[in-house]
């Protein structure tokens, strides 16, 4: 009899590339919100989602630098099983009259981010995600009005994406656009061809949220072409703003909005 609760399945399960929720998070989020054509995020919603009734072409461009675990909090302890990077942007969208943020691109630079995605519907893929860390000594940059943040993204060699991110002020909120529960799709193609063994519209959030004080300024934000990346489409006309906070998150499973 094999265990664990993902491949490789064991005779002890401790080869699972990932464990069994639920999964905990601790990190630093990079934020920048835009404005793009809403038909580019339509371009990017499946039947049956919908574009947003208000602001439908905003975009969120995040920059996360993480360390996670399960309940055991073992991986802390080995962090190479807990700390990775990634960046994604999140749309919002409308399912039967609810708002729902939605990622719809993400890179990541851990193999277990990845698994983990693949469970939760993220679409990930390996990128280089690098962003500014702040500390209170030294020539990093504290948190506080006037401190510079860098970070940027890429993939197969190409750089996707680069921002700069002044700090103004302390804000109420970490933005608006990935303030919702996710509403994402679960799919698998079947093994003969014929259509999807796994088809499913699912939401899922935080199980329990934490935060720091939040910061807001502004980005100067650049995105780039790239043969097999397509966040560029995702073109910014109008710079909304951008934000810094440190959260702590616990992730435990969501629900089936639709399956088929």
């Amino acid at each position: 009899m094999t265990s664990g609760f993902f491949y490789p399945k064991t005779a002890t399960g401790e080869s699972s590339l990932i464990p069994a929720p639920p999964w905990h998070y601790s990190g630093d989020l990079l934020t920048v919100e835009y404005r793009t054509n809403p038909d580019r995020v339509r371009d990017l919603l499946p039947e049956p989602l919908e574009l947003a009734e208000e602001d439908p072409g905003a975009v969120a461009l995040i920059w996360a630098d993480w360390q996670s675990c399960s309940d055991s909090r073992d991986e802390l302890l080995d962090p190479v099983r807990s700390q990775y990077k990634e960046a994604f942007a999140v749309v919002r969208c409308r399912y039967r009259g609810v708002t729902y943020s939605r990622c719809v691109y993400i890179w990541v630079d851990k193999d277990f981010a990845v698994a983990r995605g693949i469970h939760q519907g993220y679409p990930k893929k390996f990128g280089s995600i690098h962003m500014t860390r702040p500390h209170p000594y030294g020539p990093a940059p504290r948190l506080e009005a006037g401190a510079r943040f860098g970070a940027t993204l890429a993939a197969a060699d190409r750089r996707l994406a680069q921002a700069v991110v002044t700090l103004r002020e302390t804000s109420d909120t970490n933005g608006f656009v990935n303030g919702h529960p996710m509403a994402h799709h679960r799919t698998l193609p079947s093994i003969t061809g014929d259509g999807l063994a796994l088809d499913e519209l699912v939401e899922s959030g935080a199980k329990s949220f934490e935060a720091g004080p939040a910061w807001r300024g502004e980005a100067d934000l650049e995105l780039f072409e790239a043969p097999t990346e397509e966040l560029a489409r995702l073109v910014v006309r109008e710079p909304i703003a951008a934000y810094f906070r440190q959260l702590g998150v616990v992730w435990d499973g969501g629900k089936v909005l639709e399956k088929r």
